[in-house]
């Protein structure tokens, strides 16, 4: 998929081709047309290529997506609803239209990489970076190609980003420990476009899922464990692959169709730096939602952000490279004022508010204002509204 035309500088470089790198080079390319040529996306492996994820995107970073004319014409299931079995054994469900899919991201970000390659962004694959070295004029990438520089360097190279490390940022101590796995289903799963969480496990700070997917052409279940570090309920012995093991034997051992995948993510910390002179972060690089660690919309909608940001501080009469304000811009979007709710509740949700925040989450207003907001229809008000009255009446309750 290797786009050519690629030269030893560029204004703007990005590591990694996942959804929040490919996302920041088309929003990017989209508000600054004359810089479309000039952005260069670095990724360490061929198209298609395969990553650890379950592959449920909100309906709302299509939509965020479509405004700029891009649709990602993949396979996928379609989501309508959503469960979430809690702590005193009650099963709360809600559905509505259509909210989001299930994709493979195999198909997804080769898709969304072809459609970049389109804008003229260059796409180069089977490129390593093995260093970052910030200058005062230029950033210089040491990569299996050979030498680079860059006015900009964009981290969108996950969570084991090697911008960040380079820009001096430590890990965080919001971390999970993933497990998933891809099975025959079960008669208990129930309609295949409900998403279906299981967060039952009190001595567990985190939970199982079980979305419907699509391999091949073959229906099967994207299940797994995810196990958050770094909140009150954490604990040191829980393995995220024995947690998946009882959930399904719990389930009665469907056949396992393909290979487990173990994986890491980091959420977002709000007092870590996102920034410095010449570079910033975004998606996991950044930090993305710790409470659920869903991916894929907010690396999109950082992506927007992002683009957005950049096109601004690019495109002036006197370019800026200064992006110490990258925090404030995002936390203006509403992936930003989403990302740092969330990392809120996950330290009280995996604490002690949990009994709290169960509660609140069966009153059906808040259920349907969840489901609006992942796919995109309500405004902030109309979730934070229904949030605060369930959490009042769970209270009083």
């Amino acid at each position: 998929m290797d786009h050519a035309g690629a030269s030893d500088a560029k204004d703007v470089v990005i590591v990694g081709a996942g959804p929040a790198g490919i996302s920041t080079a088309l929003f990017l390319a989209h508000h600054a047309k004359p810089l479309a040529g000039r952005i260069v996306v670095l990724e360490k492996a061929r198209f298609p290529r395969d990553k650890p994820c379950a592959g449920a995107i909100g309906r709302r970073a299509e939509l965020a997506l479509e405004t700029i004319g891009v649709v990602v014409d993949v396979p996928g299931v379609t989501v309508r609803g959503m469960s979430a079995s809690l702590l005193d054994g009650a099963v709360v469900e809600a559905k509505r239209g259509v909210i989001g899919r299930v994709v493979r991201r195999k198909e997804f970000d080769a898709a969304l990489a072809r459609a970049a390659i389109e804008r003229g962004v260059t796409v180069l694959e089977d490129t390593r970076v093995e260093r970052v070295a910030w200058g005062r004029d230029a950033v210089t990438l040491a990569t299996s190609r050979g030498e680079m520089r860059a006015s900009v360097v964009i981290g969108a190279d996950g969570v084991g980003s090697i911008v960040r490390r380079a820009m001096g940022v430590p890990f965080g101590n919001l971390r999970a420990q993933v497990v998933e796995v891809d099975t025959d289903g079960v008669p208990g799963d129930g309609p295949r476009d409900v998403l279906r969480f299981d967060f039952a496990d009190h001595a567990l700070a985190g939970y199982t899922w079980d979305f419907a997917t699509v391999v091949a052409g073959r229906e099967l279940v994207c299940r797994g464990a995810y196990v958050l570090g770094g909140v009150p309920s954490s604990r040191k012995d829980v393995d995220a692959e024995a947690v998946l093991d009882a959930h399904l034997a719990r389930l009665g051992r469907p056949a396992e169709r393909g290979p487990r995948k173990r994986f890491s993510e980091r959420g977002l910390e709000l007092s870590r730096p996102l920034a410095c002179r010449r570079g910033l972060l975004v998606g996991e690089a950044a930090g993305i939602d710790p409470w659920v660690g869903e991916g894929i919309a907010q690396a999109v909608l950082y992506g927007a952000a992002a683009g957005e940001y950049l096109a601004d501080k690019l495109c002036r009469p006197r370019p800026s490279v200064t992006f110490r304000d990258w925090r404030l811009f995002l936390l203006r979007k509403r992936v930003g004022i989403d990302l740092a709710l969330r990392s809120a509740v996950a330290r009280l949700f995996y604490g002690s508010r949990r009994a709290v925040f169960e509660a609140a989450a069966k009153e059906p207003a808040l259920l349907d204002s969840c489901l609006r907001y992942f796919a995109g229809e309500p405004s902030k008000r109309a979730l934070a509204s229904a949030t605060w009255s369930a959490l009042i009446r769970s209270v009083q309750s």
